[in-house]
């Protein structure tokens, strides 16, 4: 399984607001644990333009903090599986879904959308 988390460069952290980040911390998991990890950029993609990254790396699924309904919509119709309601350490994350022990909320809008 290949996720990607919204990553905020300067503390590690699940990045607050999907749309406006400028990496994407990917995980690859095998067997309950992280095989491997690197950050990629989005080359100033923003919102719906960066969902095409998404493809391109092979992801599976997102662990995010939050986002908008129409954004849900288009990446669940991608394929891709949410994770949302999570904040704190990405890695801390990761290694949680990896370990199947990540709570997460299933209610990924935002208070701003």
């Amino acid at each position: 399984m290949k996720i990607g988390i919204p990553y905020n460069q300067e503390n590690g952290d699940v990045m607050a607001h999907f749309g406006h980040t400028n990496a994407f911390k990917i995980y690859e998991i095998e067997d309950g644990k992280i095989t491997n990890s690197t950050v990629k950029g989005t080359d100033g993609k923003e919102h719906s333009a960066m969902f095409g990254l998404f493809t391109e790396w092979g992801l599976d699924g997102l662990i995010i903090g939050g986002m908008g309904s129409k954004a849900v919509d288009l990446l669940t119709g991608m394929g891709l599986t949410l994770y949302s309601g999570v904040s704190g350490s990405a890695d801390a994350a990761a290694e949680a879904l990896a370990t199947d022990t990540l709570t997460y909320s299933n209610k990924a809008e935002c208070g701003g959308h």
